[in-house]
């Protein structure tokens, strides 16, 4: 099986939806040509991950899962036979909500996700939080990969990489729009690790504000046998600056590597795990910002 081609989209936004409709469509078609199986947008691409405080203004950036600007990127993806993963501010009651929607290479929608774990200490507090995870077929060039998406703060919780791959995820896709530093990046190497998943991310570039690039793909193969110790699982790393980045993942050793290695769900004693159930909040984390 041919490696599977990533493009992260790491890109600038514009001033507005329709000129980021315009380079994401531009970028999209440079993807292609590139070779790209995959296009991933970073986070809330429709408004370049803009949350006015004022909620009028919130609300009148929001289109619905089924606005032109979304409907679009799934045309082109058939057209161009390539999975988009585009990201927006979608319309919702009582807040927008901050989504991906994943089309496949015929342009069929294969998940919306919204946020679930929402950055509730600060302007997020503005969105609604989404409902669930979701692992679906998606339909490439060089076969059917199982395929989630987690969004930016949803990747600091290691429930969100977990429950993707108990419900078979082998890739899953990431928009973000922070600072990619030392401790996320680990964050991702050890969400990939735990689950042996692989976890393709997409940032913005800097200069835009709070971000930094360093988009990447984990391919959560820690260990080959010809070799003497443990690998990086980091197969791709992007640099700061603007750009389309392909990034390779080789399903076929993943997928080998899950049937034997000991991560995963291979030795989980879930029967005692009943804690994590539990909804209560004791010192030291009670935060009085925080929404149920």
């Amino acid at each position: 099986m041919e490696k599977l081609k990533i493009a992260l989209l790491q890109l600038l936004p514009e001033s507005g939806l329709e000129d980021n409709m315009k380079k994401g469509i531009n970028a999209c078609r440079k993807a292609k040509a590139m070779g790209a199986d995959i296009a991933l947008f970073p986070e809330m691409w429709s408004c370049g991950y803009d949350i006015p405080r004022d909620i009028t203004a919130l609300n009148s950036m929001a289109v619905s899962s089924e606005d032109d600007f979304v409907s679009t990127f799934g045309k082109l993806a058939a057209e161009l036979k390539m999975a988009i993963a585009v990201t927006f501010l979608e319309k919702h009651d009582p807040l927008p909500r901050n989504t991906v929607s994943l089309f496949d290479m015929n342009g069929r929608l294969v998940y919306s996700y919204a946020k679930v774990h929402t950055c509730d200490f600060g302007d997020e507090a503005r969105l609604s939080p989404g409902d669930d995870f979701y692992v679906n077929d998606l339909e490439t060039e060089k076969g059917t990969v199982k395929v989630g998406s987690m969004i930016c703060y949803d990747r600091e919780f290691p429930e969100s990489a977990r429950i993707l791959m108990l419900k078979g995820a082998e890739l899953i896709l990431v928009p973000n729009a922070c600072p990619m530093e030392i401790n996320r990046l680990s964050q991702l190497r050890g969400r990939a690790y735990e689950n042996m998943v692989a976890i393709a991310t997409c940032n913005y570039p800097a200069p835009k504000p709070d971000c930094n690039g360093h988009s990447t793909l984990f391919d959560g193969v820690a260990y080959l046998p010809e070799l003497p110790c443990s690998r990086d699982t980091c197969v791709y790393e992007a640099g700061e600056k603007e750009g389309i980045f392909i990034a390779e993942l080789d399903l076929e050793m993943l997928r080998e590597y899950r049937e034997n290695e000991v991560h995963g769900n291979a030795y989980r004693r879930p029967e005692k795990y009943s804690l994590l159930l539990s909804e209560e909040i004791c010192y030291p984390f009670v935060r009085a910002d925080r929404r149920k």
